[in-house]
C-alpha cells in the first residue's frame, strides 16, 4: 500500500474530499429550515443522511483507487445488463418523487439507478471504443453498434422521466465517440441522425410543465410569481451575496423563499452566503478535476484508460455546467445536482468512485512513465483524437 502511494494523485484525492466537505456544510446550512419547516425532521437531517453517503462513497473511492482499471473490460457485460435491470426494476418497483420515478429503497438508502447508468455507459463505450481502433473509420462496423445500446440505456432513463440525467448521459457518450478518433463525415453524419431523432422526439416529449421551464429560464420576469419564480429567487440570492456574501448561515432565501436550496439550487445559497469568492472557489476546485482528468488522458498510453478519463472528467464537468447554468438561467431547470455539493446520495456516492477511477488511472499512468526507459517513446497504437494528441484519421 505504502509502495503505490509514491504514484497517487493526490490532486485527485485532496480536491473531491475538500468538495465534500464544504458540501456537507453548506447542506446543514441550506436545509436547516425546509427539514424543519417543510419536512418536519431534525435540522441536522439532510447533513447526516449526506455525511453517511460520504462513508459508504470513501470506501468505494479506496476501493476503485487501488482496483486495476483495466479489470472492467472483463466485466462489462455483467456491468451493462445490470444497468438495464436496474433501470427497468426502477420504472416497475421505483418510488416517484417531484413526478419522476427514479429511486429504489434498499433498506434505509434510497437508490438511483440512472446515476449508475452515468458510469456504466462512460465503461461501456471506453471497452467498445477502444477494441473498435483499427477500424473505427468503419461507420456500420465501428462507429454505429454501441450508439443503439447507448440510445436504448438513455430511452429508459426518459421514460422514468428524467430528462436532466438523459441529457448528461447522452452529452457523455458525445464526448467519448468525439474522443475515440472517428473520422470527420461520420461525426457529422451522427450530428445529423441525433438532430432527426430529436426532431421526431419532441412533439412527444413537449408538456406544460416543460414549455414553463424554458419560459422561467428565459423570460422570468414575464411570470415572476410563476414559472420565473425559482430563478427569480436564485437571482436574488446570487445578487444579494455581492463579492464576500452575507455571511454563513445568513441566507434569507433558504428560509422557504428558493426551491431545492439544498439540492438544485444549492449554488445560490453558496452566492448568498459566501458571496463571488465562494462560488469562484467551488468552480475552481471542479475544473481542477476536470482539467486532470483530460491531463491523464492525454498521458494515458492505453486507449480504455484514455477514453475512461474523458468520460468520468465529462461526466463531472457536463453536470456542473447544467446545474451552474440551470441556476444563473443559461439553461431551464433539469433537477440536476452540483457534483459532490449538492445532496443527493446516489450522485456521490457514483462521483467518488468514479474520480477512484480516474486516480487509479493517472497511477497507472505515472508508474508506468518512472519505469519506462528515458528514450522509450513508443505508444500503444490507437486512433484517436485531442485525447492521445494526434490528428484525425483521414
Amino acid at each position: 500500500m505504502l509502495s503505490k502511494l509514491k504514484h497517487y494523485d493526490f490532486t485527485l484525492l485532496i480536491t473531491p474530499i475538500l468538495l465534500t466537505a464544504f458540501g456537507i456544510l453548506m447542506i446543514y446550512s441550506a436545509s436547516m429550515v425546509v427539514a424543519v419547516v417543510s419536512d418536519g425532521l431534525e435540522s441536522t437531517y439532510y447533513m447526516y443522511r449526506q455525511l453517511q453517503w460520504f462513508i459508504i462513497g470513501l470506501i468505494a473511492f479506496l476501493f476503485c483507487t487501488f482496483f486495476p482499471y483495466k479489470k472492467y473490460q472483463k466485466l462489462i457485460k455483467i456491468i451493462v445488463i445490470g444497468i438495464i435491470v436496474l433501470l427497468v426494476a426502477v420504472m416497475l418497483f421505483g418510488d416517484a418523487r417531484n413526478n419522476a420515478k427514479s429511486w429504489i429503497s434498499i433498506g434505509p438508502l434510497n437508490l438511483q439507478p440512472s446515476e449508475i447508468a452515468k458510469i456504466g455507459i462512460i465503461m461501456y463505450l471506453a471497452s467498445v471504443y477502444s477494441n473498435k481502433q483499427s477500424y473505427i473509420n468503419n461507420f456500420n462496423r465501428g462507429v454505429l453498434p454501441p450508439l443503439i445500446l447507448t440510445g436504448f440505456i438513455v430511452g429508459l432513463v426518459v421514460l422514468q422521466p428524467d430528462i436532466g440525467t438523459a441529457s448528461i448521459i447522452f452529452l457523455i457518450a458525445c464526448s467519448i465517440i468525439f474522443s475515440s478518433g472517428i473520422h470527420f463525415k461520420h461525426l457529422f453524419g451522427l450530428i445529423a441522425i441525433g438532430l432527426i431523432v430529436l426532431a421526431i422526439a419532441i412533439p412527444s416529449m413537449v408538456t406544460d410543465e416543460r414549455i414553463s421551464r424554458f419560459t422561467g429560464a428565459y423570460a422570468p420576469f414575464e411570470s415572476p410569481k410563476d414559472d420565473g419564480y425559482h430563478l427569480i429567487q436564485s437571482y436574488v440570492a446570487i445578487g444579494v451575496g455581492g463579492l464576500t456574501g452575507e455571511g454563513l448561515g445568513q441566507s434569507v432565501q433558504k428560509l422557504g423563499y428558493l426551491y431545492g436550496p439544498h439540492t438544485d439550487f444549492i449554488i445560490s445559497i453558496i452566492a448568498e452566503e459566501l458571496g463571488f469568492f465562494g462560488v469562484i472557489i467551488v468552480i475552481s476546485l471542479l475544473a481542477a478535476i476536470v482539467l486532470r482528468g483530460i491531463f491523464i488522458a492525454r498521458k494515458c498510453q492505453d486507449s480504455f484508460g484514455a477514453l475512461l478519463a474523458i468520460g468520468i472528467s465529462s461526466m463531472v464537468g457536463i453536470q456542473a455546467f447544467i446545474n451552474l447554468g440551470s441556476a444563473s438561467g443559461i439553461l431551464p431547470i433539469t433537477g440536476v445536482t452540483l457534483p459532490f455539493v449538492s445532496y443527493g446520495g446516489s450522485s456521490l456516492l457514483v462521483l467518488l468512485a468514479s474520480v477512484g477511477i480516474l486516480n487509479n488511472i493517472a497511477m497507472t499512468v505515472k508508474k508506468k512513465e518512472l519505469t519506462q526507459p528515458p528514450n522509450d517513446k513508443t505508444k500503444q497504437p490507437i486512433n484517436r483524437t485531442f485525447v492521445g494528441g494526434r490528428k484525425w484519421s483521414s
